[in-house]
């Protein structure tokens, strides 16, 4: 960190520092945020997952291989068949949003992650 002025204008105190210092102590912040969130028990996702996510042409296999559950796993966790969940998977059918709710449940998602 660089130079630090104290001033004082109308009787009230200010710091100033250098725009690189000030953006360098938000980063920090916000990195201490995020560990706080960590720490706390959020999940976190491996980078392979999220350049998959990007990729895949289907979030819920995404995430279900993640899991480490078989279509029928799932299918049984959400409350669907098998064969509708296959097609949800395929894109064949789009899923209302009571079901997609279920599936985000089941993989332990927010249903945003889900549906781009």
């Amino acid at each position: 960190m660089g130079d630090v002025q104290k001033l004082t204008i109308e009787g009230k105190n200010y710091v100033l520092l250098s725009e690189e210092d000030y953006e360098d102590l938000i980063d920090g912040m916000k990195a201490q945020a995020v560990l706080a969130r960590v720490q706390a028990g959020e999940e976190t996702w491996p980078s392979e997952l999220v350049y998959e996510l990007w990729e895949t042409d289907s979030r819920i296999r995404t995430f279900r291989k993640y899991r480490g559950m078989t279509m029928t796993e799932l299918a049984t966790a959400a409350g669907i068949s098998q064969p509708h969940l296959s097609d949800i998977e395929n894109g064949k059918k789009t899923g209302s949003v009571d079901v997609l709710k279920r599936i985000a449940v089941a993989l332990k998602v927010d249903l945003d992650d889900l549906v781009v």
